[in-house]
């Protein structure tokens, strides 16, 4: 059976960083596939969705990236159940189905999110996947209000693990309790709060409560680090997620492996929701090593990289 080539694209603004084309291109060639990946560099979603490209029988999907994740879903004409929950599209995936009991095949825009994935894939390694329950004891602490936070909270509870939230916009954090449930908290103090309206994380962990993981999705510009009493005084260390790709070493991950902490970085995410785009586009088993590679051939320091790749 000959395939035919697909035109796949990463769509946002301001991407010339972006190591996707490099990541799905060696995932395609290393597949034997004919398929081509590009970048679509557009101020609006609208001046993709009316291009030429997008129209053209080949246009087989695209991964969707900043600022265009929610702008593009009044395109899409089927979304999955991660990106309605979520409340953005990452994925674009282009099919040809046949319409009730015709011959006639239409086009369908299906919309699904990978970032979760992303997140999920890596901690699952490392802790494993639990049933919430009313006495579960286990917690994530997401750091953040934004569009990853919330991927991160779809994450944590298909991991069975409670969600307490911070940001220093305390709405966007109500935000996400609102949406995937779970406890706002205005300090990551351990001592209970002295303020009327706010609650610290001391207040919001019972005693026997664990935080299992940290996900931070605040920007690595921010600096953030965490309190010592997070890192050092429980028997078991979190699990610290930083989804930036750049820097490699972020303050929190510095922090984070000092204090003897399992580190989960922003390459991982990256090309863990890469894989889950190829098989979403291909049908197919992604070559993970290939992906994997590519990305830290992009993210890694270059004596790292050296010594990585010996």
């Amino acid at each position: 059976k000959i395939l035919t080539t697909r035109r796949y694209v990463i769509l946002g603004h301001n991407i010339a960083y972006s190591v996707s084309p490099q990541m799905q291109g060696s995932a395609f060639a290393a597949a034997r596939l004919p398929h081509q990946y590009g970048r679509a560099d557009v101020e609006t979603v609208e001046e993709f969705v009316e291009s030429d490209f997008f129209k053209d029988p080949a246009f087989g999907g695209c991964s969707v990236t900043i600022p265009h994740k929610q702008a593009i879903i009044p395109y899409v004409d089927v979304m999955s159940d991660a990106a309605s929950a979520i409340g953005s599209v990452n994925t674009l995936i282009v099919k040809e189905e046949i319409v009730g009991d015709s011959e006639t095949t239409v086009r369908v825009v299906h919309g699904d999110n990978t970032d979760w994935k992303g997140i999920f894939n890596p901690l699952e390694r490392k802790i494993g996947v639990n049933i919430e329950d009313e006495n579960s004891a286990e917690y994530a602490l997401i750091l953040g209000g934004g569009g990853t936070a919330r991927a991160a909270a779809y994450a944590a509870s298909k991991l069975g693990l409670k969600r307490i939230y911070y940001n220093r916009t305390p709405a966007k954090a109500q935000d996400l309790s609102d949406s995937f449930g779970g406890t706002v908290v205005t300090s990551l103090d351990q001592l209970p709060s002295k303020s009327a309206e706010g609650k610290s994380l001391g207040d919001a962990l019972p005693k026997d409560g664990t935080i299992k993981v940290v996900i931070s999705t605040l920007p690595a510009a921010a600096e953030f680090v965490l309190p010592e009493w997070l890192l050092s005084s429980r028997s078991t260390n979190p699990v610290i997620f930083d989804v930036n790709y750049k820097p490699y070493h972020t303050k929190l991950l510095t922090q984070a492996e000092k204090a003897g902490c399992q580190v989960v970085r922003g390459s991982e995410m990256l090309w863990e929701q890469g894989v889950g785009q190829f098989e979403a586009w291909t049908q197919r088993t992604a070559p993970y090593a290939v992906m994997k590679s590519v990305v830290l051939q992009n993210c890694l320091p270059q004596q790292e990289d050296a010594d990585a790749f010996q």
